[in-house]
């Protein structure tokens, strides 16, 4: 027969086992339990049953609460039972309420951004979160748990930018949106998100977004003239200029360009899967022209064909951006008109992806799916689908090849550069 162990119903007896700090639970009367993990070292146990199932809860350590602070613990969880109220429930939602008052919602917002950033495509997209919800929502709401956070406060973040800002407002939006669903799913808010826009904010704001306006781009006709202001310029940013107006590609494709990914032998570039806005490898058949340039570019340990001043890292995405605006500022000293679009402002790099498509559109009879997959597209018409083989790539070559022809052929002595609006 096992040996009774000692109660520890007072105040001496709790000494006494705390003292010889022998491992286990030691009755105190009224299901409350010391349990002596050592020597000095216990807790206080309370054991009850509730909805059929055995619970147990702890009322804090021995070494700062004697029997007759536990037993007046005890009755006050006893209390909770008899109300068919569960003692570990009520704690965990004295908890929870708790982390919402401390919790604000800049916080959440920056939990759900590290949360977030192993999937988002680049370091630059976290970036952009933190950078607007700093600007737009954080001076309204940054310091509100998200529990607070009201209709009027969205509203107040996002009229004054809805109709000067839409595009950012939108996004502005999108992301408190985003946010405060993680503060849900943490049981920091309950109810309805007061940043949705279906059947919420369409309701509140117009959803008549200003016509978005295109990337200003050069008109193809002059793309000859632009190329031969650029061609005796052999800086890292007018190369890499070079290369994306031959091949078609968007700014981010071009500049984490590594040799890696170039078969010069069979003339194909493979931009990765991580690089592309379609979320997919995309296969770029290299022109005359465009290996030529290739060949001209150093080799660098960092395996980048752009390489920037810190080792490893490509040049910024600004600066074939500012290499396009000194052109244009120099040409307009000259001529008073500078590198325009139709709408007179300065072009832009992105812009010479559609100058491409104009130039293969209105001067070619390549196909429609060529032109857009050579620009990396979404093919989604289920004819086009259907019609596509592969990739195209011989028809995208001969594409290719017919647009660096043009483009780096010398223009004509006697062009007349016509004025935009004239």
């Amino acid at each position: 027969m096992s040996k009774r162990k000692p109660p520890a119903s007072t105040a001496r007896s709790v000494s006494k086992l705390l003292r010889d700090g022998v491992k286990g639970e030691y009755s105190a009367g009224n299901n409350l339990y010391l349990s002596v993990n050592g020597t000095g070292a216990g807790s206080w146990i309370y054991r009850y049953m509730i909805d059929g199932k055995r619970q147990r809860i702890g009322l804090g350590s021995a070494s700062d609460i004697n029997l007759a602070d536990a037993n007046q613990r005890l009755a006050e969880q006893k209390q909770l039972v008899a109300q068919g109220k569960n003692p570990l429930e009520v704690r965990q939602q004295a908890a929870i309420e708790q982390t919402k008052e401390s919790l604000t919602f800049e916080m959440v917002a920056n939990d759900y951004i590290e949360a977030q950033r192993p999937r988002w495509k680049n370091a630059k997209h976290a970036q952009q979160w933190a950078n607007t919800l700093a600007t737009y929502a954080y001076p309204v709401i940054g310091h509100l748990a998200p529990a607070e956070v009201t209709t009027e406060h969205i509203l107040e973040i996002l009229r004054p930018i809805w109709a000067s800002k839409h595009e950012t407002a939108r996004r502005v939006r999108n992301r408190i949106e985003l946010v405060l669903n993680a503060a849900k799913a943490r049981k920091l808010r309950t109810g309805e998100n007061v940043a949705a826009w279906r059947g919420h904010l369409e309701l509140l704001l117009t959803n008549t977004a200003p016509r978005p306006k295109h990337h200003a781009a050069l008109n193809w006709r002059e793309i000859k003239l632009f190329w031969q202001a650029i061609a005796n310029h052999d800086d890292t940013s007018t190369q890499a200029l070079k290369l994306t107006i031959l091949t078609g590609l968007r700014t981010s494709e071009v500049l984490g360009a590594r040799w890696q990914e170039i078969d010069l032998d069979a003339a194909i570039w493979t931009v990765p899967v991580e690089r592309m806005k379609a979320g997919k490898a995309h296969r770029v058949p290299l022109s005359k022209q465009a290996l030529a340039l290739l060949e001209t570019l150093p080799r660098v340990q960092s395996g980048l064909l752009f390489e920037g001043q810190s080792i490893g890292k490509p040049i910024s995405n600004m600066a074939m951006a500012m290499k396009v605006r000194g052109l244009h500022e120099r040409k307009h000293e000259d001529d008073g008109i500078g590198w325009i679009d139709s709408d007179s402002r300065t072009i832009t790099v992105h812009g010479f992806r559609s100058t491409f498509r104009d130039w293969a559109a209105e001067n070619t009879n390549f196909e429609n799916i060529v032109v857009e997959m050579a620009l990396a597209h979404t093919v989604g018409a289920a004819v086009e689908r259907a019609y596509r083989r592969g990739d195209l790539l011989q028809r995208r070559r001969e594409l290719m090849q017919a647009w660096a022809d043009y483009a780096t052929a010398p223009a004509a002595d006697n062009v007349i550069q016509l004025r935009r609006g004239a």
